[in-house]
């Protein structure tokens, strides 16, 4: 068995919140990475910036999930 598949084996006998943690935890020692492959990036920057400037461009949440009916 190898460390990671150790780790691994390990880490699954965790509860769920501990696990979350853990993984939160593992993610913030990556560097950012972003691909920008299909311009999905861009968009989004362009979309954050978009809201940024105009606030009353977004939707609520609570709104989305009545207009998408759930």
């Amino acid at each position: 068995m190898t460390r990671l598949q150790a780790l691994t084996h390990e880490a699954l006998g965790l509860t769920d919140a501990e696990r979350a943690a853990l993984a939160a935890d593992l993610l913030q020692t990556l560097p950012a990475v972003l691909s920008d492959a299909d311009e999905g990036v861009a968009e989004a920057l362009r979309r954050d910036a978009e809201l940024a400037a105009d606030p009353s461009a977004g939707i609520e949440w609570a709104a989305l999930k009545k207009e998408l009916g759930r």
